[in-house]
């Protein structure tokens, strides 16, 4: 396995310039905000909530935190003034929290107020968060072949999902008409060892409770990975990239789940063990992102039979 030292060592030095961080104070803006300064980033961290610096001394620097509301063109201005890059994670992070029109309208706005800001001060690259949703979950209706691929897109199945189809679009005209590299992560459903110590309770009684993405998941230290790749890939372009873990969810082959959950659903002959059917053959290729945590390794350390 390609180890992170090696992965990071690809993407390159910190930039000289800030990176904003949106959504700082969220699940992933949390590990991403960590990462960052772990290795040697200026970071401008922005939330509408309040931002907590991760314990410890860092190589990094967060150079300021801010509350800004993303939805105001002229705040985000204000904050991505004297940036060099952004990661850009602040949405209304799934379905069924929001009301649908109102996660629609306020993700939709906000990412295209930071694209906006991102062009307008010339910034050498956007990277954001879409979602694996727009690959077709919670997949009511089967998926037309697995592993799902970057091809699979798009079928969004609800606001938050189509609000991310919608602003991959936009990504692409922001890139086309700026020259700017656009880098949408369709991450996973992101994890971590808490989560982990309680699959065999709330994942692993029915093959049926996690169909919804394919058994996938991405853990909160990988996601970050991947974000920090995601600056320094050598990228043109709007490209957009499924982040899922190398396995699922279970401890039952991939095979055997799909051929019991979704029959007649054609697997490719590759498909093999517990292989992730998220693909993330593409992140592997062109981002060089390989993970680095499996839930395997947390509940290996409780002496789990797994």
């Amino acid at each position: 396995m390609v180890n992170a030292t090696t992965q990071i060592h690809s993407a390159g030095s910190p930039p000289t310039s800030p990176v904003v961080l949106t959504g700082a104070a969220g699940r992933a803006g949390r590990a991403v905000l960590k990462h960052l300064l772990e290795h040697g980033f200026e970071v401008i961290a922005v939330d509408i909530q309040p931002i907590l610096k991760p314990d410890g001394d860092f190589p990094g620097s967060l150079k300021a935190s801010l509350r800004v509301d993303l939805t105001d063109l002229g705040q985000t201005l204000e904050v991505m003034q004297g940036a060099g890059s952004v990661i850009h994670l602040a949405n209304i992070p799934a379905p069924d929290l929001q009301a649908p029109h109102h996660t629609f309208v306020q993700n939709v706005t906000m990412n295209h107020s930071v694209f906006t800001a991102a062009t307008q001060l010339g910034l050498e690259r956007v990277v954001w968060a879409s979602s694996e949703t727009t690959l077709g979950l919670p997949f009511d209706v089967p998926p037309q072949y697995a592993p799902v691929d970057e091809a699979h897109y798009p079928h969004p199945e609800s606001s938050y999902a189509l609000s991310k189809v919608v602003t991959e679009t936009m990504a692409q005209d922001f890139s086309r008409h700026s020259g700017i590299p656009f880098v949408a992560l369709r991450f996973s459903n992101i994890l971590g060892p808490d989560e982990y110590r309680r699959f065999p309770e709330l994942a692993w009684p029915s093959l049926h409770a996690r169909k919804w993405n394919l058994w996938g998941y991405i853990d909160e230290r990988d996601a970050a990975l991947a974000c920090h790749l995601a600056l320094g890939a050598p990228l043109t372009g709007a490209s957009s990239f499924i982040i899922a873990a190398a396995d699922t969810v279970m401890p039952v082959p991939s095979r055997t789940l799909m051929e019991q959950v979704f029959p007649g659903v054609p697997l490719r002959e590759s498909l093999d063990g517990f292989q992730t059917l998220l693909s993330i053959e593409s992140a592997r290729q062109l981002l060089g992102f390989e993970p680095q945590h499996r839930w395997r390794d947390t509940l290996d350390e409780y002496g789990a039979d797994v």
